[in-house]
């Protein structure tokens, strides 16, 4: 969410611009391009992979890192995806 287009706005904000006409639901986008049937006879459901809780102390400041990096929000995706790299890394 860190594009300059991109806003934040409370619920109550985004219903009083809904109500004032300034938020629209795209009902007139044009439909989008047939992926046709070739694609779809070769198409697999997958079901999302479970992700596993664990409980796990860190530093103190091996923590604060990650926390100010990311602002306060998202710092245990961060982690995840920094666990994430140095396992596909080593597995090669």
């Amino acid at each position: 969410m860190n594009e300059p287009s991109m806003k934040r706005a409370s619920l109550a904000e985004l219903r009083a611009r809904k109500a004032r006409g300034e938020l629209k639901n795209g009902a007139d986008a044009s439909e989008g391009e047939s992926l046709g049937v070739k694609f779809w006879s070769k198409a697999e459901i997958k079901a999302p992979e479970r992700k596993r809780s664990v409980h796990l102390k860190l530093d103190s400041d091996v923590f604060s890192f990650f926390y100010e990096q990311a602002d306060g929000k998202g710092h245990l995706t961060q982690m995840q995806a920094v666990l994430k790299a140095y396992a596909d890394a080593h597995r090669r």
